[in-house]
């Protein structure tokens, strides 16, 4: 294979992405994961526990150690869910909020340094074929096709 797959561009900017994003939590004691976790709580409101793992595509398990990680460490804290006693939402600590606004500022860095370095109409069609490609997977449009075409 002299050219690069689709997916080996994708794995390795994200991985450059990750790497990038990692570099610069570390520098505020943090990590990418949690910062965005900070990024994906509700700063007013807070969030429900259950919403989180999806929103953020994480396991229960994985998503219950990380928030405990990020509990001892003061950057969120439970509560009850006034609406629902079995529900817990998650609330950001002031330090969380403080930890949240350098996240956010990581992340519009980054889509700053991208819009400078490229044109408006190669960004609408990176989303574009970035779009496609998740609906094909959500939809089942690659795997499920090739088995029904072997069927015929």
């Amino acid at each position: 294979m002299k050219e690069k797959t689709i997916d080996y561009v994708l794995r390795a900017t994200w991985m450059a992405v990750s790497k990038m994003y990692n570099e610069e939590a570390g520098k505020a004691g943090s990590t990418m994961a949690t910062g965005f976790a900070l990024l994906s709580i509700d700063p007013e409101k807070g969030t429900p526990s259950t919403s989180l793992g999806p929103k953020m595509g994480m396991e229960a398990t994985s998503l219950s150690r990380m928030l405990k990680t990020m509990e001892t460490k003061g950057l969120i804290e439970r509560r009850k869910n006034p609406n629902d006693g079995r529900s817990v939402l998650i609330y950001l600590t002031k330090f969380g909020l403080e930890m949240r606004d350098f996240s956010k500022g990581v992340v519009l860095r980054f889509d700053e340094a991208v819009k400078e370095n490229v044109s408006e109409q190669d960004l609408k069609t990176f989303t574009e074929v970035a779009n496609t490609i998740t609906d094909l997977i959500a939809n089942k449009k690659i795997y499920n096709q090739e088995i029904e075409l072997k069927n015929k």
